[in-house]
């Protein structure tokens, strides 16, 4: 059995950097691979081999965290406190991240929910049937791009759509995102997978993303080697079922390169900035610079080179309609985060003020900060 170590996992230079300050108290580094809710399951390097434990958080880790998405997640660095028989194995610090995919915790919150951490590339897994949507693949390159990760999109299940169908998928998703890296697979007839050894080196970790049914969990099957995860369909002949995944997961692949598989995405809601948006629709800020009146809205106002742009043919209005939500859902995202820390800094002035002694009353202030800032 070949040895294992830490590169093996995507450790890497800056990471001993930061995990130097560790050392010197015994902690070990790990890389998480599952959230359990309450606890993590994490991969170590023992003895040329790798090492799953069950590991669980510090309360350090915990208050000092100021949002859910600062907590450890899936494909995080640690430094580990690695116990025995008697004693828990402690995670005692989340090492900074390198890259980060995350979209907003759906629903009226104002944080951000973490899909995957440290990842060099997203893959996203679409097909030209009925899944398939620009609109969708619009948000999904500015989260990629947000992260500081490559985008491939992979259009899976060619088997049953059409040559053309699939031709035609390509060039609609290369129409908005000329840099994207896409690949037409097939989990079914095993068509496409060369290609995606190219994202697939040691220690280089891609996570993969998309809807259900689109068939992820096949194709991680594939690189996989073996029925690791169970697909969505029951078998004839055994009649077992087959479930899709539920929970994220890291997985290392016997030939190099490790994989972050997700459950299915049912809503991809934004967490990103202006400029993130500007930039993955240059068109649009192009065209409103060439507008008559500098404060154009855009609408009925004379003299404006989007409405123009939208009439000739020149600029497609679903993906202006969607430049639209877009923007309007990044206000309010905004906005949210202005109300959210105005209201932590209130609270935090007045608990100072009171500066009660009492413990009761120290958790009577939480418990109001607490649902303040979920109704904000």
């Amino acid at each position: 059995m070949a040895r294992r170590t830490l590169a093996d996992l995507g450790w890497n230079e800056a990471f001993e950097k930061d995990f130097a300050p560790y050392v010197k108290q015994g902690w070990v580094p790990a890389r998480l691979i599952r959230d359990n809710k309450i606890s993590y399951g994490a991969l170590i390097v023992e003895d040329g081999q790798f090492e799953e434990l069950e590991v669980i958080m510090s309360g350090k880790v915990y208050h000092d965290a100021e949002t859910d998405a600062d907590l450890p997640a899936v494909g995080d660095w640690v430094a580990l406190d690695v116990g025995d028989e008697q004693t828990d194995s402690v995670i005692r610090a989340r090492l900074p991240r390198q890259t980060c995919l995350a979209r907003k915790t759906p629903g009226d919150s104002s944080e951000a929910q973490v899909i995957a951490a440290n990842i060099s590339a997203v893959i996203v897994v679409t097909e030209a049937g009925p899944d398939f949507n620009l609109r969708r693949m619009e948000r999904y390159f500015m989260l990629i791009a947000r992260a500081g990760a490559k985008a491939v999109v992979l259009i899976n299940k060619a088997d049953l759509a059409t040559k053309e169908q699939n031709e035609e998928a390509v060039a609609a998703i290369r129409s908005i995102n000329p840099d994207v890296d896409i690949h037409v697979t097939s989990a079914l007839k095993g068509k496409g997978f060369a290609a995606l050894k190219e994202y697939l080196k040691r220690g280089s970790t891609v996570a993969f993303v998309g809807s259900s049914g689109v068939g992820k969990s096949a194709l991680i099957n594939h690189l996989l080697g073996d029925e690791y995860q169970w697909t969505g369909e029951v078998n004839e002949v055994t009649g077992r079922g087959r479930h899709t995944t539920t929970a994220r997961e890291l997985m290392v692949l016997r030939k190099g390169g490790i994989v972050i598989d997700n459950p299915g995405i049912r809503e991809v809601q934004m967490w990103t900035d202006e400029q993130t948006l500007r930039e993955r629709f240059l068109d649009i800020e192009a065209l409103a610079e060439q507008c008559k009146y500098h404060d154009c809205k855009h609408g009925k106002d004379a003299g404006c080179a989007i409405r123009a742009a939208v009439e000739n043919g020149e600029l497609d209005a679903d993906r202006y309609e969607g430049f639209l939500k877009l923007d309007e859902e990044i206000a309010v995202l905004r906005r949210r985060r202005r109300k959210r820390q105005m209201t932590v800094e209130r609270i935090s002035k007045r608990d100072h003020r009171v500066k009660a002694r009492n413990p009761a009353d120290r958790r009577a202030i939480d418990r109001e900060l607490r649902g303040k800032l979920d109704d904000g």
